[in-house]
């Protein structure tokens, strides 16, 4: 009896210890997230577990996976990819009193199934010896003629451009985002190519005067170790666009659990950890990123640049409206 008392706690404790670990599935591939991680596993002791992919790749991964998945948090950029994820049945509803009481309703999924952990805004980037920002008011006028080959923007197959659209439908109607498609197309200086940083790379190098990028990566050019990329940036400032009835376009990083997580408790404590002030500290100083967190300031190389008034549409919508704006793009000849 003794031995069999004996050898049941050894399962039972050996079950607990493998119980401390929590796996996540993450398209972020930042510094920050490493630090964040050894925090979280030095802070609870629970092993975190990383499989870094882009988000297509993981979402086709633990679809494939199904139940067998080990995954017990995808981690991806934009509401776009959080929604695609969603809809594919991966994520799981999550009844979590902290990250309910302290996200806000419109940086959060309405079901439950993920919750934003930063916010960055998509912003005009122009050289500090133009005046463009002087004629440039919100998102609308970039179709204006008055701007033709000045706008230097990446691709539409760029899930940024994809939200920035559905948010334009979302505002408007789809007919209305068309027209806008086509006006900024035919405003473009070059044909889309490269990411956000060779947008604004081009303009600092005198292609076009506007370039179109996610705040966070003037952060990550300005405190870089290629030189080029410090060079350009210091040529340029930013400009903060809003929409006609809204304010100034916000997409997010967020986190999900995952539909069939094996450590579903260690998955929501994660998660509320990259909610937390400590946290959210981290990600606003080290990435450059809005907190999604009351009360924590933005870095003081973010705050430098400005304020602004927040767009008021749920972050929902913009998963919403994305495959409608796929289509317009494709319509608008947006390469």
């Amino acid at each position: 009896m003794f031995k069999k008392l004996v050898l049941v706690t050894i399962i039972f404790a050996s079950s607990l210890m493998a119980a401390a670990e929590v796996n996540i599935y993450s398209h972020r591939h930042y510094d920050t997230d490493k630090k964040l991680f050894k925090m979280f596993e030095e802070k609870t002791g629970i092993k975190v577990n990383v499989v870094k992919a882009k988000a297509s790749a993981l979402i086709k991964r633990m679809t494939s996976e199904g139940k067998n998945s080990p995954a017990d948090v995808l981690i991806t950029v934009d509401a776009g990819r959080l929604f695609q994820a969603k809809q594919k049945d991966l994520l799981q509803a999550v009844d979590s009193e902290y990250l309910t009481k302290n996200i806000p309703a419109i940086y959060r999924d309405k079901d439950k199934k993920w919750f934003a952990l930063t916010k960055r805004s998509r912003v005009a980037v122009i050289r500090k010896d133009s005046t463009k920002e002087n004629e440039l008011s919100t998102y609308e006028d970039l179709a204006n003629p008055k701007f033709k080959g000045q706008i230097v923007v990446r691709g539409s197959n760029n899930i940024y451009n994809q939200s920035l659209l559905a948010a334009m439908i979302e505002h408007h109607d789809e007919e209305y985002a068309l027209k806008w498609a086509k006006g900024v197309v035919a405003n473009m200086a070059r044909t889309p190519k490269g990411n956000d940083r060779a947008q604004v790379k081009a303009v600092a190098n005198g292609i076009g005067e506007i370039a179109i990028a996610n705040t966070y990566y003037i952060g990550k050019m300005v405190h870089n170790k290629d030189a080029s990329q410090r060079k350009a940036v210091s040529k340029m400032k930013i400009f903060f666009p809003k929409f006609e009835n809204g304010g100034t376009h916000i997409n997010v990083s967020g986190a999900g659990v995952a539909a069939y997580a094996p450590n579903k408790v260690n998955a929501i404590k994660f998660i509320e950890f990259l909610a937390s002030p400590e946290a959210q500290k981290l990600f606003a100083e080290g990435n450059y990123e809005y907190p999604v967190l009351a009360g924590v300031k933005s870095s003081d190389l973010v705050a430098s640049w400005g304020t602004f008034e927040e767009d008021n549409i749920s972050i929902n919508s913009l998963g919403e409206n994305n495959a409608k704006a796929v289509k317009i793009f494709d319509k608008a000849g947006w390469k």
